[in-house]
């Protein structure tokens, strides 16, 4: 039976116009039609460098926060998978594109940076392992989405597209495999820890996260200017 991901749709239901508002940023349009500024772009990588620290440290309170062996192994395999893995990634990923990590662990942290990442942090602190999902929820999932339509549409076809690299990472099967698990495990943690009295606080929560994520592309626009 193929998972509902019941949970993560009532939230993105719930705050619909925001998410369109993130999934469809005129930085992400931009992306896929190859016309984003190279200023916006690099700026963005940067800050993404910050970013997975932070989200490295947003999981590292997830096992932390555990309640079971299982999820505190999980939680300690995002952490080992963020530090040793992804971040390689991108480093590496960045270098491509003329960035050092040098350059990168030089560069003071966007307060629209600061505002999502905190939050994310703040939520899992006063609150339980799902809220610490939820908040994280708009981010990681939301760039599969964003993935996955970015490649579909036409204007992202071909080597033409400088940012095609960038979109096939979040396109490409491991990536979504990793989001949508995130989805399920939303299902879980709600069948265990929730509850029809905490749906108003959670929704509150993925609202705001998707907000500040519209933030963070607004972030990379702005640093054209």
């Amino acid at each position: 039976m193929m998972p509902k991901y019941e949970l993560f749709n009532q939230l993105k239901s719930a705050c619909q116009t925001d998410w369109d508002a993130y999934t469809r940023h005129r930085f992400v349009m931009e992306l896929g039609s190859g016309t984003l500024l190279e200023t916006s772009f690099r700026y963005y990588l940067q800050q993404d460098y910050i970013f997975l620290i932070h989200f490295a440290r947003a999981y590292g309170l997830a096992a932390f926060k555990a309640e079971d062996l299982t999820e505190l192994r999980a939680a300690a395999g995002a952490v080992s998978q963020i530090v040793e893995g992804e971040m390689s990634l991108h480093v590496a990923f960045c270098e491509r594109w003329g960035i050092s990590e040098a350059e990168m662990a030089a560069v003071p942290e966007d307060p629209a940076n600061m505002a999502y990442t905190r939050y994310v942090l703040e939520r899992g602190l006063a609150g339980d392992s799902l809220d610490l999902a939820v908040a994280l929820a708009p981010c990681i999932i939301g760039y599969a989405e964003i993935g996955a339509a970015l490649a579909a549409e036409a204007n992202t076809s071909g080597t033409e597209n400088p940012y095609r690299e960038w979109i096939d990472t979040y396109a490409a099967q491991d990536y979504q495999d990793v989001a949508w698990a995130h989805a399920a495990q939303l299902d879980h943690l709600m069948d265990r820890r929730g509850g029809s009295g905490r749906r108003d606080s959670l929704v509150r929560t993925f609202g705001d996260a998707t907000r500040l994520e519209v933030g963070f592309w607004q972030m990379g626009v702005d640093a054209a200017n």
